[in-house]
C-alpha cells in the first residue's frame, strides 16, 4: 500500500517491489476488503489515496518504519555496525558540535548511513514523533514539552548581529541604535517575530522590522551579505563567518541571549543502539561549548 500510495500507481509499485501487478492488485483489494473502506480512487492516469486511505497510510509508513529501526536494533545488539541513523540539527550544532563528532562516528560505524537534517523543532515535529528522525539538537520554544517527547538542555546559548561589511550601522554600539534596522529572521517558533521581538522587548525597544522570513541560516547570510539587512544568529556562526569575510560584527552593549540548545527524542521507544551512541558523542561535544556568564 506504501509503494502505490508514494508511486501513484499499481504497475510502478509492482515494478519498484520486483512483484508481479496482479500480486498488489490483489492485495489492495484485500486490505479494502478486510478493512471495508475504498482506501483508493482508480483513474486512467493512476491511483490515488481516498481521505480514509491518507489517514491509514500514515500509520502503515509509521509501523513500517517502526519495524526498520526494530530489524536496524536487533543487527547492532548482535554488534553488526549497519543501519541509518536520522536526525535534526539547527545551525548552532551545525557549526559547532557537528564537525567535532562526525569523525569519531564513522570510525565506530563506518558502514551506518547518517541523514542530517537542518532546520528547528516546529518543523521537524511531526517527523520526530512519528520516527522518521531518531532526534533534535537544537533551541526550543518552550522549557517543558509535552509527554510523547523527553529533552535534556545542553548548554546556555548566546547570539550575534551580523551586517555586511561596510554596514552604515556597524558603529551602532546598542540594540536602541539599530532602532531603524530592517531584519532577516527564522523562529523556533512558527512565528518569524518570536525570534527577536521578546529580545527588544526585555530592553524596552519597539520590535524591530523584519524585511525577510528565512528558513535556513545559508539563507539569513546570503541576505545579509547582499544587503543592508541585519541577522542575528547563534555566537557558533561568528568563527565562520570571519572566516568568510561576508559578514561583520556589529557589538552592542546589551546581552543578546537565546534559546537553551536541547537533545529532543520520543519518549516511549529507546534509540537504537548506533542512534544513542551518536547522542552521547553530541551530549560531549556540548562540553566543549563556551560558558556564559549568568
Amino acid at each position: 500500500m506504501v509503494a502505490v500510495a508514494e508511486l501513484g500507481g499499481l504497475r510502478r509499485a509492482a515494478r519498484h517491489l520486483g512483484i508481479a501487478q496482479p500480486a498488489v492488485t490483489r492485495s489492495i483489494q484485500e486490505l479494502e476488503h478486510e478493512l471495508g473502506v475504498t482506501l483508493f480512487e482508480r483513474s486512467a492516469v493512476g491511483m490515488t489515496l481516498t481521505p480514509i486511505g491518507e489517514a491509514f497510510v500514515r500509520r502503515t509508513a509509521a509501523v513500517q518504519l517502526e519495524l526498520e529501526r526494530a530489524r536496524d536494533e536487533v543487527q547492532q545488539l548482535k554488534g553488526a555496525s549497519t543501519g541509518t541513523v536520522s536526525i535534526g540539527l539547527s545551525t548552532a550544532p551545525h557549526v559547532s558540535m557537528l564537525p567535532l563528532v562526525l569523525g569519531p562516528f564513522q570510525r565506530r560505524y563506518p558502514d551506518v548511513r547518517l541523514r542530517i537534517t537542518e532546520g528547528l523543532f516546529p518543523a521537524m515535529e511531526a517527523d520526530i514523533r512519528g520516527g522518521t528522525i531518531d532526534f533534535y539538537v537544537g533551541p526550543l520554544a518552550e522549557d517543558k514539552l509535552g509527554g510523547d517527547y523527553a529533552s535534556e538542555k545542553l548548554f546556555e546559548n548566546s547570539r550575534v548581529i551580523l551586517a555586511r561589511r561596510g554596514h552604515p550601522l556597524r558603529e551602532a554600539g546598542s540594540l536602541a541604535g539599530l532602532a531603524d534596522a530592517r531584519w532577516v529572521a527564522t523562529s523556533v517558533t512558527m512565528d518569524s517575530e518570536a525570534e527577536l521581538s521578546p529580545l527588544f522587548r526585555h530592553y524596552g525597544l519597539p520590535k524591530p522590522v523584519i524585511a525577510v522570513e528565512a528558513q535556513s541560516a545559508l539563507s539569513m547570510i546570503t541576505v545579509a551579505a547582499a544587503s543592508d539587512v541585519l541577522a542575528m544568529l547563534p555566537q557558533q556562526w561568528l568563527s565562520f563567518v570571519r572566516s568568510s569575510r561576508l559578514l561583520v560584527q556589529i557589538k552592542v552593549a546589551e546581552e543578546l541571549n537565546a534559546p537553551a540548545i536541547c537533545i529532543v527524542s520520543r519518549s516511549r521507544l529507546p534509540l537504537t543502539p548506533v542512534a544513542q551512541h551518536l547522542c552521547d558523542l553530541l551530549r560531549r561535544s556540548a562540553l566543549n561549548q563556551p560558558v556564559l556568564s549568568p
